[in-house]
Formats: C-alpha cells, structure tokens, sequence
C-alpha cells in the first residue's frame, strides 16, 4: 500500500488538532502491521506545561499515538472508515507499558503496531515507539470496535 498522507489520515481517525498524533503512515504490511510517524516540535501544545525548561512528550500521549496508530490499522484491515454510527473504536486498555527514552521537541517518533490477536470487537495490538532506532515506549493496547447505542 502506498504511504498515507495527513489527508488520508483524517479519514481513518476521528481526531484533529491538537489531539491528532499521527502525522504520515510509512509502511503497511496488509492485515499484519503499520509504520507511522509524528515529528515533534516545541509548538506541540503539550509542550508548554510539560515541562517549559525541558520539553518532553508526557509517556500517555506516545501511548495515544500508538493506539491512533493501532485505530489505521485496523480500519485498514477491516477496509472501514470511522462511522460514529456503527464503526468506531475505543481505547479499551494498556498492558505492560514501559518507557526507555525521553522524547523531545525536534524527534521523529516512529510508531510501529503489529496485530496480536482479535476476538469480535476486540483488538490486541503489540506497540512501539522509536526514534532515531531507540526504544522511546511499548505496550500491548487494546482497542473495542463501538458505535452509538
């Protein structure tokens, strides 16, 4: 599959500025994994306050990248769009997260999920996030399929 772009990517997640944390999709190995990425510069919001004389991007928001990551895969997967109808997803759960590495304005955070299983509406993912090739986070992230009720 082609590389997606932030345009692409907007139609497979429902987040925007400044919640959306995934800037391009780099590879994608059909129904088994993804390689996105989110460059990080010191006008990221988050910045501000965490922390103003050492900018560093707060652990659960390289973990929200991941589980956005995780939602492209599996709408590409499921050859879906978000629907708030019938065909959403939920961050439903984290396992075994770690942190290496502090992440700071001017990295690229490379963010890579590999299926692990699925049972219906529930997804297992194996995360992790990288720059420069050092482990910055990983994590097993679940996510629920949803809809309105």
């Amino acid at each position: 599959m082609s590389i997606l772009d932030i345009n692409t990517i907007k139609e497979y997640l429902p987040h925007r500025y400044p919640f959306l944390l995934v800037d391009r999709v780099l590879e994608y190995n059909a129904g088994k994994s993804i390689i996105a990425l989110k460059n990080l510069t010191v006008n990221e919001p988050f910045f501000n306050g965490h922390f103003p004389l050492r900018p560093v991007m707060p652990g659960v928001l390289q973990l929200e990248a991941l589980a956005q990551t995780a939602g492209i895969l599996y709408f590409l997967i499921t050859d879906t769009k978000p629907d708030p109808q019938n065909n959403w997803f939920y961050f439903a759960g984290i396992n075994d997260a770690r942190f290496k590495r502090v992440v700071v304005p001017g990295d690229q955070l490379k963010l890579h999920v590999e299926v692990g299983k699925h049972k219906r509406d529930i997804w297992v993912f194996n995360a992790k996030a990288t720059v420069d090739d050092e482990l910055a986070s990983c994590a097993e992230l679940m996510i629920v399929r949803g809809g309105l009720k």
